[in-house]
């Protein structure tokens, strides 16, 4: 196959509701059945956009999950590409991987959340509430990540450690890949709102020791998503 050629669905529109998640399971279904050989270029984001019949950043949101199994490889200037029919055992989140998100995570956001509950302001409490009632009314998957990502680096604003609130800012993106790429492969949302009402209640009554509780079960068990989806592709 000419690599210069670009490999696109041929099929029929997808439904626009989960369609991210739905992106992601036709794609990551025609690359793992070998529909697509390896070293194919897929057709850009405006191509796939318009074969599946939504936007372009749902098509940016599956590619990148795509990318984090390494399932495929984004060249800058031209285009994405397979790599691999199997997707490795590590999630690559950019720059981290989760492993080492999974390392790092708990020694930060843990004593962040405790230092939150005993710190917080009105308006650091306003804004996790709103953020957790965001979370819970919103549909489209991509913008309740970036939900989901604000809500942590609030947290980690509200601790008043400025180490603490740079660090998580640093890792944000990552992060949000993550979370984006567990909930197209496992459905976290619904289990992750429940955990963040949690934490926001144990900040709320200023219980430091709930606080560090609810984070580290909810850390705990996204990183059990994270390995059941490692464990789905192996």
């Amino acid at each position: 196959m000419n690599l210069s050629d670009s490999w696109t669905p041929g099929q029929q529109p997808i439904v626009r509701t989960s369609a991210s998640e739905a992106v992601f399971h036709a794609l990551r279904s025609s690359i793992e059945a070998q529909e697509i050989p390896l070293g194919a270029k897929l057709g850009s984001e405006a191509s796939l956009a318009s074969d599946y019949g939504v936007s372009r950043s749902v098509v940016r949101e599956a590619l990148r999950s795509c990318a984090a199994m390494g399932l495929t490889r984004t060249e800058t200037g031209r285009g994405t590409f397979v790599v691999s029919h199997r997707p490795t055992r590590t999630l690559m989140l950019g720059g981290y991987s989760s492993e080492d998100l999974h390392e790092a995570r708990p020694h930060i956001e843990i004593p962040a959340a405790e230092l939150a509950a005993v710190r917080r302001t009105h308006y650091d409490l306003e804004r996790l509430a709103g953020l957790v009632e965001q979370m819970e009314q919103e549909d489209d998957a991509a913008t309740w990540v970036e939900l989901d990502a604000a809500f942590h680096a609030a947290i980690a604003a509200a601790s008043s450690n400025s180490v603490f609130d740079r660090v998580v800012t640093d890792i944000r993106e990552a992060m949000s890949r993550q979370s984006g790429t567990v909930n197209r492969v496992s459905g976290r949302r619904d289990p992750s709102n429940q955990e963040h009402h949690a934490i926001l209640a144990a900040i709320e009554s200023k219980d430091a020791a709930a606080a560090g509780t609810a984070m580290r079960a909810h850390l705990d068990t996204v990183q059990n998503a994270v390995a059941a989806s490692n464990r789905s592709t192996s």
